[in-house]
């Protein structure tokens, strides 16, 4: 393999000796990282920032993730009913998104097997049959069927699972004012 890229090998080699000739010891590091800790420019990860607010973000959580997006105080301070009726609502999310993961598995399988084998039987077969089986779990990700927080939050709103006016929605509108003596204790 060296043997039949002799200029490539003859570069890297001189592009070795470069580096070590340009080192002061043997174990010191001169590769592209060599100054990351001792020139601090922007040592920070910038994430992506969410459009939605935190009441929005709650009830998204709340209706993908069931209880288990909820915190352990929220949690303690939530009554059964209130449980019942997430747990409800999650269920209720998780077929709606294994139903949608299943319809774009098919679309893809149907134009995967329609470009490969056009006149095959099978593939007239497959192209007829585009029913979603409710007993069947999809275990593909979001990322692998390409599936974006605003495609979920669609699909919940056209089924009812989230608001219709989700996208309107910036606090909670059912909490009440908060008293201004409320925190304050009576001294009788």
């Amino acid at each position: 393999m060296i043997s039949s890229h002799p200029l490539i090998f003859l570069s890297i080699v001189n592009n070795i000796k470069m580096e070590n000739s340009s080192r002061k010891n043997k174990f010191e590091y001169t590769g592209t990282l060599a100054e990351y800790q001792t020139v601090a420019k922007n040592l920070y990860v910038k994430y992506e920032v969410d459009k939605f607010s935190p009441y929005q973000n709650y009830l998204y959580k709340r209706a993908l993730y069931g209880l288990n997006g909820l915190t352990q105080d929220e949690l303690a301070k939530t009554c059964e009913k209130k449980k019942h009726r997430i747990n409800k609502v999650y269920l209720k999310g998780q077929s709606v998104i294994n139903e949608y993961k299943q319809k774009l598995t098919i679309a893809f399988t149907n134009t995967l097997f329609e470009s490969l084998f056009p006149h095959s039987p099978i593939t007239a077969y497959l192209l007829n049959d585009t029913d979603t089986d409710v007993n069947f779990k999809n275990t593909l990700n979001f990322k692998d069927l390409n599936i974006k927080k605003d495609d979920i939050i669609c699909i919940f709103i056209e089924e009812g699972i989230l608001p219709k006016n989700f996208m309107t929605l910036t606090n909670d509108p059912n909490q009440l004012p908060r008293l201004r003596n409320a925190s304050k204790e009576k001294t009788v």
